[in-house]
C-alpha cells in the first residue's frame, strides 16, 4: 500500500463492466483499467458513483475488487482505491477491511447517507468506528464528499477533528461538491496536510492551484489525456487555460446526459471501440438517439478521440 503523499495525479472514477444478463463482467475490468492506464491515468477508483457501487452486493463488490487487482500484473504501480461506503456500519467495515487485506492502496468511504440530518458528532462516531476496526495503521481512508447524492454536508471542523484523531489513517477526501468556495477553503485550511482529490473535472485547475493532490472523475474515462496534461502543466508551473476550457466544455456535455455511468457506457463503443456494457437498474441506458447525439457532441464538437 502506498503512502498518502504518493496518492496523487489523475484517477478515473471507473465504470463497472456489466454483462447483458445484469451480472458484473469481472474478467473485463482489468482490460478496461489497462485502457485507462494507457490514456494517462495513474490509478482508478473502483465502485464509486460512476462505478454504480451502491448497486452491488457485498459478495459482488469483493469479487470486483479482486478482479481489479489483475491490472497490477501489467502496471505494478497503478493505484487502486476501493469505494467501500454503505449506509451499514458493519458492511462498510467488512468491505474496508477486505480492501486492505487484498492490497488496495486506499478506500473511499461515503457517509451513512440514509440519515441525512446527522450531527458532526454522529458522523465522527461512525467514521471513528470504521477506522478503529477496519483501517490498518498503514491504511489510507478518504472521505467521499458528494452532498448532492448523500444529502450530507461536510464541515471543515469535522475534517479537522478526524485529521487530529487519525493523522495517518485519515488521508483526505474526494471533493465532489462542485463548490468552488469549499475547494478554496480546503486549500486555505489544510494546505498539503490533507490529500484532496477533486471529483469535478471543471474545477481541476482551480483545485490544483489550491493545494489539491489530483482528481478522481467520471470525465477521466473519456478525456484523461487532457486531465493528464493539466496535471503535468501544474507540476511545471505552466499555463493550462486552453486545456481547462476544453475540459469544461466536454464536462458540460457530459452533464446533459446524467448519470455519467450510462453516458460513458453508451459512447465508449463508438469513441474507443470498447464493448457495449450494460448499466444496472435503477440506472437506465441511453436510447439510440441520445447516444448518437452525445457521440456527435463529444467527438466532433469537443474533440474527444481514441489515442
Amino acid at each position: 500500500m502506498l503512502s498518502s503523499s504518493r496518492i496523487s495525479g489523475v484517477f478515473a472514477a471507473s465504470i463497472t463492466p456489466i454483462k447483458p444478463n445484469g451480472e458484473p463482467d469481472y474478467s473485463a475490468l482489468p482490460s478496461y483499467l489497462d485502457f485507462l492506464a494507457q490514456r494517462g491515468c495513474q490509478g482508478a477508483l473502483i465502485l464509486g458513483t460512476t462505478g454504480e457501487g451502491p448497486s452491488f452486493s457485498v459478495r459482488e463488490r469483493k469479487k470486483i475488487y479482486r478482479s481489479a487487482l489483475e491490472i497490477r500484473q501489467k502496471y505494478s504501480s497503478f493505484i487502486l482505491l476501493a469505494g467501500t461506503g454503505t449506509p451499514s456500519l458493519d458492511e462498510t467495515r467488512q468491505l474496508t477491511r477486505y480492501a486492505f487485506e487484498i492490497g488496495m492502496d486506499g478506500v473511499l468511504v461515503l457517509p451513512p447517507y440514509y440519515f441525512r440530518k446527522i450531527t458532526d458528532e454522529g458522523l465522527f462516531a461512525w467514521f471513528d468506528q470504521v477506522i478503529q476496526k477496519a483501517v490498518p495503521r498503514s491504511g489510507k481512508l478518504f472521505y467521499y464528499h458528494i452532498p448532492n447524492m448523500t444529502g450530507i454536508n461536510l464541515s471543515i471542523e469535522f475534517l479537522h477533528k478526524l485529521h487530529d484523531q487519525y493523522p495517518d489513517q485519515f488521508a483526505g477526501l474526494k471533493d465532489s461538491s462542485s463548490d468552488v468556495d469549499f475547494a478554496l477553503r480546503l486549500g486555505e485550511q489544510f494546505g498539503n496536510e490533507l490529500c484532496v482529490l477533486t471529483g469535478q473535472d471543471r474545477l481541476f485547475g482551480i483545485a490544483l492551484r489550491n493545494h489539491a493532490s489530483g482528481c478522481i472523475t467520471a470525465g477521466a474515462n473519456l478525456f484523461s489525456p487532457w486531465l493528464s496534461q493539466v496535471w503535468e502543466a501544474h507540476q511545471k508551473s505552466t499555463n493550462s487555460d486552453e486545456l481547462e476550457k476544453k475540459i469544461q466544455k466536454a464536462r458540460l456535455v457530459m452533464d446533459q446526459y446524467s448519470p455519467a455511468s450510462a453516458l460513458i457506457k453508451a459512447v465508449i463503443p463508438t469513441l474507443f471501440n470498447l464493448p457495449n456494457w450494460q448499466v444496472r437498474p435503477p440506472v437506465l441506458p441511453l436510447d439510440q438517439s441520445q447516444t448518437q447525439e452525445a457521440v456527435q457532441q463529444l467527438s466532433y464538437e469537443c474533440g474527444i478521440q481514441s489515442t
